[in-house]
């Protein structure tokens, strides 16, 4: 089953006050509405029918033993109301089952979904005696009309791909990766005896620290040059409110939640997905390199020294370079955060509607610097809007990055990302040595009479 996103309103509040004036207080609030990857893609049963080939659906069903009186290959490839209708009369623990294959179907029937499920059979067959076994599989996905029928193809098909295929999508849609380098180029150990010490590592963690994790699985996955490992600890049993065979009640359940490490030997580098207590990390990545590495302890962490040199983006007239094939239409400024380099713990965050003046926040920038010193001031985070075409039969989405100095970023290494992360290189935004960094802000003139400032 694969784990789904879902919207999050995040309420932003900040209270600004005047230096100068004890009432002079402003109360703004900011509305987010994030919206996670796969939720923009609304999945229903009838839409799923619609969607999916007549000859597929028959072939799925065929397979359980179902809806054998219908005739799919005379049936309307865009109305099913009687298909439907039969749907709904079958048991409800038998529609059950197969609407969460088709749910998952569904998620998979995307462009990230396909690459996940070639990235999956390349490891598989890379291994078969045919050395064309590869290209062969890559070409006939190719073939099919759209990543429905791929998706559904996989599925029925070459069913070996799938679960290695939906773990390596989920993996894609996360966020905030903690990452080790510099550790040894040690080979994973992917062995049942490795995966089970890793498993028990955790267990006896979280059941000790946290009084959960009774039970854990380690699942190993190849993806490339990169070593996967899915890790599901028992969570605390939790009761929510259920519909069975027609009765709703309060029922007890005991959920899993989730550890994702992705190894690179080639990199010596770690990467750690855990959305917990912060605190768990260090040991995490520990049990990793004791149980997996082999390691005697973890090696100690050298911290990053790179660094995101920001300050060009102070001026009105820097130009962000992007490669025309990238989809990419416009970058904008959206936030400048200045932080002091004489009072510690002194910001100010300039934001401004660039829906109508692209250059709006430099429009604001520029009435504060004419109010009030500036010079001493580093822009230590950025929000850059970037509009750009996703899928080609699309229109353009708005996708929003926020870099914050040192070195955080929010975009994801999937394939959307990794486009973004191109077109800040390309620009000279990128984390860098302190050593290979560019001249610090240029000085603002200023006049010295200070205003309010906008200080988070």
């Amino acid at each position: 089953m694969l784990l789904h996103t879902a919207y999050v309103l995040w309420i932003y509040c900040t209270v600004q006050q005047s230096s100068e004036a004890s009432d002079g207080v402003e109360f703004h609030a900011d509305f987010t509405v994030e919206q996670g990857d796969n939720m923009a893609r609304h999945y229903s049963t009838k839409d799923f029918f619609r969607q999916m080939p007549n000859a597929l659906l028959a072939r799925y069903f065929a397979g359980r033993a179902v809806f054998g009186e219908f005739n799919f290959a005379t049936m309307s490839e865009t109305r099913h109301d009687e298909l439907f209708t039969a749907w709904l009369a079958l048991p409800e623990a038998q529609r059950n089952t197969m609407d969460a294959e088709f749910h998952d179907i569904f998620e998979m029937s995307c462009e990230k979904g396909c690459h996940a499920i070639l990235d999956e059979a390349k490891w598989h067959l890379d291994q078969d005696a045919d050395p064309n076994a590869a290209n062969a599989f890559s070409e006939k996905l190719a073939a099919l009309v759209n990543h429905f029928e791929r998706a559904m193809v996989t599925y029925l098909d070459h069913n070996l791909f799938w679960r290695g295929a939906t773990h390596f999508y989920h993996a894609d849609t996360l966020s905030h990766w903690r990452k080790r380098k510099n550790l040894p180029h040690n080979a994973a150990q992917v062995d049942t005896t490795s995966t089970q010490a890793l498993a028990n590592r955790i267990r006896t963690y979280f059941h000790h620290t946290e009084g959960r994790g009774n039970n854990c699985v380690v699942e190993p996955f190849r993806r490339g040059d990169l070593d996967y490992f899915f890790a599901y600890p028992e969570d605390y049993s939790q009761q929510s409110p259920e519909w069975v065979n027609g009765q709703f009640g309060i029922r007890p359940h005991n959920p899993a939640f989730e550890v994702i490490f992705v190894y690179s030997q080639s990199e010596g580098k770690l990467d750690l997905n855990y959305r917990g207590s912060y605190k768990a990390i260090e040991p995490l990545q520990a049990m990793f390199a004791e149980t997996i590495l082999q390691l005697p302890e973890l090696p100690p962490d050298p911290k990053d020294s790179r660094v995101y040199d920001l300050g060009p983006l102070r001026q009105r007239n820097f130009e962000f370079t992007y490669e025309l094939g990238s989809g990419i239409e416009s970058v904008v400024v959206k936030k400048l955060r200045l932080s002091s380099r004489a009072t510690k713990g002194e910001r100010i965050s300039l934001e401004a509607d660039t829906s109508q003046d692209p250059q709006a926040v430099y429009a604001l920038l520029d009435r504060i610097q004419a109010a009030m010193p500036m010079a001493q001031y580093s822009v230590t985070q950025v929000d850059l809007a970037v509009t750009m075409v996703v899928e080609a039969d699309r229109p353009p989405k708005t996708v929003n990055i926020h870099i914050t100095y040192p070195n955080s970023c929010s975009l994801k290494y999937d394939e959307l990302g990794l486009k973004l992360r191109d077109m800040l290189s390309a620009s000279g935004i990128e984390p860098r040595e302190p050593t290979d960094l560019a001249t610090p802000d240029a000085p603002t003139v200023h006049v010295p009479t200070p205003t309010p400032a906008l200080v988070e």
